[in-house]
């Protein structure tokens, strides 16, 4: 397959998943009442995934080839800058200091709506846009430095379980489900003091890891973050890389969007249940909210005791939705394996997942980012609470009317379902591509892709309903 075809169907696929809006009716904010059923839009949503698959079929038939191979298709990331994240560390030290000595209400101390804000919601948004920029700031390698600096211990090289790859991802799946508890089950995640407490630990947890184990297997596999924005960051049509004359800062390449998921080597498992955890919170996120699920547990969070009264089912329910989409991924690898047994299996699949779980966190997310990203505006303009006007908006008054305003919600709609609408494409288009470098052959990679493509076009359905049905705040 040359570049240029697949390139002209690539922007044909993203103008096509815009067609169901015409039967859409639906405002972004859930208060409103739906002009058309609801089934319209989710049928609709569906039925681009499954044409894309359809015209995947007859447009790319062979391997990409060339320079456009799959095995040559990704560069290697950009190297940590010491200094930016020296300036990483030192903000995030004055963050938890700003927590635990800042104003206690969470709309006004700087702390949580940096965490929640920021860096969880807009961080990752301009991540999957403009490539792994954590892998340049982030605190971490700094650190490492520091440690190496003061106690004189080599912290660069793989220790004791880091030697072999069966526990590769494994603690960053446990540690991302500790962040996941505290985002969606802990009573009070937006509390200052506790969130610093947890930061805290976060930090020292860190620290005895780099020092222990190496920084060169940590940062890889077990600092979640670390492989959570690395992989992120294959969707972006702007990446970073290390300059080759190692004379400037940054070296920006540009690509197709999520052609740096077409990768051959192949996640170990530990990396698949990572992918599938990062997917199954956001969608949790989303189901805990519905009157389904209240109705389920039989309790209110509205009443006395609140959240507290939903820690245990909330937190049951976390573990039932991972192990229902770990379950659901590998019954669909094993029909794929049933249908084509002289395959070689692999986890291409889950590369697939990335984008619909980016697709997801962005729609999800996008109502919440838009009123309170202006909360952080003006608690950033006082950091400490002490009267200063740093960036002029300390005047400023939030306002949410652009959630109840029919003009702009319907616009939000149209973003979120086009987000994920997106995103399944997108996935759809990777998967295909990787079976075929993998099969070599059109029937063979068919055979491999028709249980994917019904999971797929099932969690659109699954994506659409939780965005349309309504929720308790």
């Amino acid at each position: 397959m040359r570049l240029q075809k697949g390139s002209t169907f690539l922007l044909s696929a993203g103008f096509a998943s815009f067609f169901p809006q015409l039967a859409f009716a639906h405002a972004g904010s859930r208060g409103h009442v739906l002009l058309l059923p609801t089934q319209l839009y989710i049928v609709g949503g569906a039925a681009v995934v499954a044409v894309t698959f359809a015209l995947m079929i007859f447009v790319v038939r062979q391997p990409l080839s060339g320079q456009h191979q799959i095995s040559q298709n990704y560069e290697k990331e950009a190297e940590p800058n010491y200094c930016l994240s020296l300036l990483s560390l030192l903000t995030l030290l004055l963050l938890i200091w700003i927590g635990f000595t800042g104003n206690r209400d969470p709309i006004q101390n700087l702390l949580p709506l940096t965490v929640w804000v920021f860096w969880w919601i807009g961080f990752t948004m301009f991540t999957a846009l403009f490539g792994n920029f954590w892998a340049v700031i982030s605190p971490w390698p700094i650190l490492q430095k520091l440690l190496q600096l003061f106690t004189g211990v080599q912290t660069n090289k793989k220790r004791l379980f880091g030697e072999t790859e069966r526990w590769a991802y494994w603690p960053a799946v446990i540690l991302f489900f500790g962040f996941a508890w505290l985002e969606l089950v802990h009573p009070s995640p937006m509390d200052p003091e506790t969130l610093a407490g947890f930061i805290s630990l976060y930090v020292l947890l860190t620290t005895l890891g780099i020092k222990i184990f190496g920084a060169e297997f940590w940062l890889k596999n077990v600092e979640p973050f670390s492989v959570f924005f690395r992989m992120v960051g294959w969707l972006a049509p702007f990446y970073l890389k290390s300059s080759p004359d190692r004379k400037s800062l940054l070296s920006i390449g540009i690509r197709w969007p999520c052609s740096g998921l077409l990768r051959s080597e192949s996640l170990p498992t530990g990396g698949v249940a990572f992918v599938l955890l990062v997917l199954a919170t956001v969608s949790f996120d989303g189901l805990s909210k519905t009157f389904w699920w209240l109705s389920l547990v039989e309790k209110n969070p509205l009443e006395y005791p609140g959240r507290t009264e939903m820690m245990l089912p909330n937190t049951l329910g976390l573990c039932i939705t991972f192990m229902i989409f770990f379950s659901a991924f590998y019954s669909v690898q094993r029909l794929a394996s049933w249908l084509n047994p002289e395959a070689q299996q692999t986890s291409s699949f889950i590369y697939s997942m990335i984008p619909i779980a980016f697709g997801y966190h962005f729609a999800h997310y996008l109502p919440t980012f838009i009123v309170d990203i202006q909360y952080a505006f003006i608690a950033l303009t006082d950091p400490f609470g002490i009267g200063w006007n740093l960036f002029g908006t300390a005047e400023w008054v939030v306002s949410s009317s652009i959630l109840a305003n029919y003009d702009s919600a319907v616009l939000i709609w149209y973003l979120q379902i086009s987000g994920i609408v997106l995103a399944h494409v997108g996935a759809v288009i990777v998967f295909h591509l990787l079976q075929l470098h993998e099969n070599r052959t059109l029937a063979k990679t068919l055979q491999g892709q028709f249980p994917a493509t019904l999971l797929m076009i099932a969690y659109t359905v699954f994506g659409l309903w939780l965005l349309s049905t309504p929720v308790i705040s």
